[in-house]
């Protein structure tokens, strides 16, 4: 038999409080988020968040390469070929219930720890972004990569983005610059970082721990947990803390061409840095465009508002050409050879932008209901 995609189960702690953990369950496709596993994750995250008897809730991946590599975009590509232009509505389906999935884990009442060992990378980051608890590790590789496949950063990337210090969160959508353990938690998307071989120690530690069955009170007793739990730990450098002040000058200013041209002039003798910029140069000009538009405009937008403009940009994107494409080089054919079009940043319109970002027949009523 198949197992399933999801595995769920409740641990018993010592006041009788249960801690319910989800273990995303396909690690020979590196957990790619599913829409199977999001039917699985939201009605049970939604029913543990009502249940009293459960404290809080560990979300976890099986095997050790990956948490969650991002979405699993194969079906998704199908009826891109399929629909072209036209109405999707599995596209409709697919992002409206992982965006559903992300804002429930933002607005979570309870503890709800993230265990993100391995890649970590779009749909994957999108299910860490807004737990309570994210903890990193030591074999941690964080990374908003969409720009490579002809989308741009969602799953709420649109807002967590916006929040990091300076311009690093630009600098990361338009790059897909990969973050360590120490990265994630400069940028503010990890909370804790705990070597992977303690994580059985601390597992323990929760079914030992009296939890109070109270928000506020369980929450700053997981985090002490997991301040003992990563003592002594051993921080790889911090890459974006580094080259903060060089990240800000390349990203600098409301003109899109003008950060291109900084980062097809750039040098440096950082592999990382290079490799950056070198990134932001294959990817998709459509991506880049529509992220930094995105960018500009969500400064003072709410998490909810984030997650229905997100919601229209993705189906734009879903209605334009580079983005069956990007998954197409990256994903079916892996030939590495995306065909964008346009090509060149200089020939995309203002039109162009706001054609992703328009609206596609009527919001979602559970989307539109997001406070």
């Amino acid at each position: 038999m198949t197992e399933p995609v999801v595995l769920f189960e409740e641990v018993s702690t010592a006041s009788g409080h249960r801690f319910g953990i989800a273990t995303l369950n396909a690690p020979a496709a590196l957990n790619a988020l599913s829409v199977d596993m999001v039917r699985a994750l939201l009605p049970r995250l939604s029913d543990w968040q009502a249940d009293a008897g459960i404290a809080g809730v560990v979300l976890q991946a099986a095997g050790e390469k990956a948490f969650c590599a991002g979405g699993d975009l194969r079906q998704l590509y199908a009826t891109l070929r399929e629909c072209g232009a036209g109405r999707n509505t599995y596209a409709e389906d697919f992002f409206r219930e992982e965006y559903e999935l992300d804002h429930l884990i933002h607005t979570y009442a309870k503890p709800l720890m993230c265990w993100g060992h391995g890649i970590v990378m779009g749909g994957g980051v999108g299910l860490m972004a807004g737990c309570t608890h994210r903890v990193v590790t030591e074999g941690s590789r964080v990374a908003m990569p969409e720009v490579n496949i002809g989308l741009y950063p969602d799953v709420g990337g649109s807002w967590f983005l916006r929040r990091m210090p300076g311009r690093t969160g630009l600098f990361l959508a338009l790059t897909a610059a990969q973050m360590n353990a120490a990265d994630a938690i400069f940028c503010g998307l990890a909370d804790h970082l705990v070597p992977q071989a303690n994580k059985a120690q601390l597992m323990e530690a929760i079914a030992a721990t009296r939890w109070h069955g109270e928000g506020a009170a369980d929450r700053a007793e997981l985090s002490r947990l997991l301040a003992r739990a990563g003592e002594g730990a051993s921080a790889p450098a911090s890459k974006v803390r580094a080259h903060f002040d060089t990240i800000n000058a390349l990203m600098a200013g409301e003109d899109l061409l003008d950060i291109a041209r900084r980062l097809g002039e750039f040098k440096s003798d950082d592999a990382w840095l290079s490799g950056a910029a070198q990134a932001f140069a294959k990817g998709a000009p459509s991506s880049a465009a529509v992220t930094f538009a995105i960018w500009q405009r969500v400064l003072h937008m709410s998490l909810a508002e984030v997650f229905r403009l997100e919601y229209r940009a993705s189906l734009g994107f879903c209605a334009h050409h580079d983005f069956a494409e990007g998954i197409r080089a990256v994903l079916i054919d892996k030939d590495r050879k995306p065909q964008w079009q346009p090509a060149r940043l200089e020939d995309i319109t203002p039109e162009f932008v706001a054609d992703h970002l328009r609206e596609r027949g009527e919001m979602p009523s559970s989307l539109a209901a997001l406070a």
